[in-house]
């Protein structure tokens, strides 16, 4: 039985891996754990799955190519069990599965991860170890992989959330969330001579350069209110020769660990395949099941330099191309048809995305979406193709029965991304005069299909289970009165959340889209088989 007992093993038992088609890469990890640990050059936020299938993949294609010899540190801020369950027991290694649409696996040991750390601030020697990786001169790159709501402060009125007005009170001794937690640190990099370094998110969603350096600028900001930093510590963040917050696209389907492929593993005598679900519903094992394609994307500016990640496939350029690729695969090509296939997806009981590219409807209603509501406002950004990236997704990467990819996982926190996957298309419709807002029926169907996620039953009338979400409890509040096989109760229940532009990034009745939304629900409401009943009548008119 092959095991990820710890990084020696793995080395000692180089040629066993490789009998069962294991890549183990060659050389000595300890001098790159000596060389990572003494001068760091690359930490990342977010220790789930998306990490373990790219980011840490970029740095060990770097190691064999040997064109670096540091490895990558990686935080988790918000779930420490999943450095305490999944990274420490294995001596921070990885297994990444390339599920192949041919059905093949291509597996690879991942060993370039050098520490995983959880940022608890009450553990004095984690805090005490960040504390020194943020003050070394030899840092370059800070990543993240949060998520959309790890990066609000605010709740859906727009007021500061209460745990977080608790924290600029109390300052950067006791930091608890994501972003206090990382602009504590850089206050520790500020004091040791303002060393210079690049912010870089690489969650899914518009211009998250942009929202990182909001975020990280308001709790300075709210810091600096209450004495407990300097306008200079403003200044700092401020200068971009001294911190950059570069933005990115990145595209890599990653899911939760499956159950197929741990039996794949298991069958090939590998050892390590516990499935692992914490206390707060984080889902990850010692491997990690992804798919081939790869994208990331990134402005280029970096004021301490940066690894020669473009060795890597990763694509630099300036701010305009990342915004054109990143409004090409968020807002059109990927991300809204995801959303679409997990709503439709869950409502009509499916749990593989896979399986529902089996079903003509939904092929067609993302098709509908992606090429015809959303490539006209799709700018090419030259260094790849709208129309190949759409084809690939529509009749490769979403088909592949080997991504053990399901709509519930999809349809998680949909409430902060619907403002991004549809808001900014909608906002072009009204922006530009050659386009009609009217036309738009599948756009505003999908959105409808999450209101009538929201009521909590599937298209048979059968209890839902809803995916997490942060602001659940306030949208069903207003849903808790509407009624399956009562469209009429649904009256007037929509219009809060349809005019709210922190959901949105638009008032869906100034748009005039509300009352359009508002009849596809109700539509949806009319009893057993509503939803695709509904569904086929637009896509057929």
């Amino acid at each position: 039985m092959l095991e990820l007992k710890s990084k020696k093993y793995v080395r000692e038992n180089k040629i066993s891996f490789e009998k069962n088609n294991i890549h183990v890469t060659d050389g000595d990890d300890s001098e790159i754990y000596k060389k990572t640990f003494d001068a760091p050059t690359w930490i990342h936020f977010g220790a789930g799955n998306l990490f373990k299938g790219f980011h840490c993949a970029i740095a060990q294609e770097l190691i064999e190519q040997k064109l670096s010899d540091k490895g990558i540190i990686v935080v988790e801020s918000f779930d420490y069990e999943i450095i305490e369950k999944a990274y420490k027991p294995y001596d921070n290694l990885s297994l990444q599965v390339i599920t192949c649409a041919n059905g093949d696996m291509k597996l690879r040991i991942i060993s370039s991860i050098t520490e995983s750390i959880a940022a608890n601030s009450a553990d004095k020697i984690s805090w005490k170890r960040l504390k020194t990786i943020f003050t070394a001169p030899s840092l370059q790159i800070v990543t993240l992989s949060i998520t959309e709501k790890g990066y609000d402060l605010k709740t859906i009125n727009g007021s500061f959330k209460t745990d977080i007005l608790k924290e600029f009170d109390e300052g950067i001794a006791r930091p608890e969330s994501a972003m206090t937690k990382l602009t504590a640190l850089m206050y520790e990099r500020y004091k040791n001579n303002k060393l210079p370094v690049a912010l870089v998110s690489t969650d899914n969603f518009s211009h998250n350069g942009d929202r990182l350096k909001v975020a990280v600028l308001t709790v300075a900001n709210e810091w600096k209110l209450r004495k407990h930093v300097n306008q200079e510590f403003i200044d700092y963040l401020s200068d971009d020769k001294k911190v950059s917050f570069p933005w990115s696209m990145i595209d890599k389907i990653t899911p939760y660990p499956s159950q197929k492929v741990k039996q794949r593993l298991d069958k090939i005598g590998f050892g390590s395949t516990q499935i692992i679900k914490t206390s707060k519903n984080s889902v990850i094992a010692p491997f990690v099941n992804t798919e081939e394609a790869q994208y990331l994307v990134v402005e280029d500016v970096f004021p301490n330099g940066r690894p020669a990640l473009e060795k890597a496939g990763v694509y630099f350029c300036d701010k305009s191309t990342v915004d054109k690729v990143e409004k090409m695969k968020v807002c059109t090509c990927l991300n809204p048809l995801h959303s679409a296939l997990a709503i439709f997806g869950c409502i009509l009981g499916f749990t593989s995305i896979s399986d529902e590219m089996k079903d003509k409807d939904l092929v067609k209603l993302i098709s509908k979406i992606g090429y015809d509501e959303g490539m006209p406002v799709v700018v090419d950004p030259g260094i790849i193709k709208p129309s190949n990236f759409i084809n690939e997704v529509i009749n490769v990467r979403f088909p592949n029965p080997n991504i053990p990819d399901t709509p519930q996982r999809i349809a998680t926190d949909t409430s902060q991304k619907l403002g991004i996957r549809f808001g900014e298309t909608i906002k072009l419709y009204l922006k530009r005069t050659d386009l009609d807002i009217n036309s738009l029926i599948f756009i505003p169907l999908t959105i409808a299909g999450w209101c009538r996620y929201l009521v909590a039953r599937d298209d048979n009338n059968n209890p839902l289970t809803l995916s997490p979400d942060p602001i659940m409890p306030y949208l069903q509040n207003f849903l808790k009165d509407v009624k399956i096989g009562q469209p009429s109760s649904s009256d007037g229940k929509l219009t809060t959340i349809l005019s709210n532009e922190k959901i949105f990034s638009v008032n869906l009745y100034k748009a005039n889209l509300g009352k359009k939304i508002e009849k596809y629900f109700k539509e949806m409401l009319a009893g057993s088989g509503a939803v695709r009943k509904t569904l086929r009548k637009y896509l057929r008119s």
